[in-house]
């Protein structure tokens, strides 16, 4: 389980950190910019963690303290969230960017959530899968919990959810039948309102078994600027190329950030769900070593990792705390320049 957990994590900060640089672009336009997509070259030749890999571990730390204890759970990652809303993220969601605030100026965390179908529940929502998909009722209430914090419209949650099954069922089984996945998933769903997702859901696995790619999939859906940040469009693209997975980490991950549009939260679903598979043996080492994980690192992964696998064993007393909010503030500040040269850089040629 340990290399599970610890997999889905590394697997997240590595698609996270190659896709950063390229959010927001086209397809098109990262071709013009960009030859290589082979490594993280964000800054200095490393790539960032983004809020997509901060929202895994805040989850990771909640389920590490309420060890499923729902009302735990809640409580913990509205602290995180707290503090980590005064850390001034950049490129935050405008849905997860309200709810923060609601928090912060004391709504609780049942109260706190927009109405809003944006994808930053299925980015956090892997572990939760992971740790608690044989106990699928648990597993249902926690993913819930996770979204309704910032989302509250029912697709937001039904987009979560998915991806949460994807990366218990990506756990358990090195081999993944589209069909089985679809019919699995249409059981889990039974009670939600999620015909028209299943009806995606069931264009994607008649994809995959026609041996479309997945770019070919996001050109075919009309996403001429690439996957949008709406969960209708991110979780299926994901699973597209989940279900598509041929056993290399690096060319799936590529392949997704190729699609182009949101492509850290694409990349770094993607790799939550691919690195549950591989576990962390089956990710280039090159591409975990190569993060700035500050002020993470991957010692705490580690940590966090072995403390959730044992969690109900004497051997894993390991007390994990998370990092002071305050590295978190000024590594952002430190990097707006970097940021900003991103952005400029966009602004000129080749077009």
């Amino acid at each position: 389980m340990k290399e599970i957990i610890l997999g889905s994590i590394m697997g997240t900060a590595v698609g996270d950190s190659l896709g950063l640089l390229y959010e927001g672009l086209s397809s098109k336009r990262q071709r013009k910019l960009y030859k290589n997509i082979n490594s993280q070259k964000f800054f200095m030749g490393k790539g960032f963690i983004s809020d997509d890999t901060e929202h895994t571990l805040m989850v990771a730390h909640a389920l590490y303290h309420s060890s499923g204890d729902e009302e735990i759970f809640s409580r913990y990652l509205a602290r995180s969230l707290r503090k980590w809303i005064i850390s001034m993220p950049l490129g935050i969601g405008f849905a997860s960017l309200r709810a923060c605030i609601k928090l912060l100026v004391g709504f609780p965390p049942e109260k706190s959530g927009v109405f809003s179908a944006g994808n930053g529940p299925a980015m956090r929502s892997a572990l939760i899968g992971i740790i608690c998909g044989n106990d699928i009722q648990k597993m249902k209430s926690l993913v819930r919990i996770s979204t309704r914090i910032t989302h509250t419209d029912p697709k937001a949650e039904i987009g979560a959810l998915t991806v949460a099954y994807a990366a218990f069922i990506a756990g358990t089984k090195k081999e993944v039948a589209p069909s089985s996945f679809y019919e699995g998933l249409k059981s889990l769903l039974i009670g939600y309102e999620s015909l028209e997702f299943l009806k995606i859901v069931e264009e994607v696995v008649d994809s995959v078994y026609n041996n479309e790619s997945t770019r070919e999939y996001v050109e075919r859906l009309g996403l001429k600027n690439g996957v949008s940040g709406y969960i209708y469009h991110t979780v299926p693209v994901v699973i597209h190329a989940w279900l598509s997975y041929k056993g290399n980490f690096r060319k799936s991950i590529i392949e997704m950030i190729e699609c182009g549009g949101d492509t850290d939260t694409t990349a770094a679903i993607l790799g939550g769900i691919l690195g549950a598979s591989a576990t962390v043996a089956g990710i280039p080492e090159e591409l975990q070593e190569n993060i700035y994980l500050f002020p993470y690192s991957k010692k705490y992964i580690e940590n966090i990792s072995h403390a959730l696998a044992y969690k109900n064993k004497r051997t894993s007393e390991i007390q994990v705390k998370e990092p002071f909010w305050g590295l978190s503030l000024i590594r952002n500040l430190i990097f707006i320049p970097v940021i900003a040269f991103h952005v400029i850089r966009r602004m000129l040629p080749p077009y």
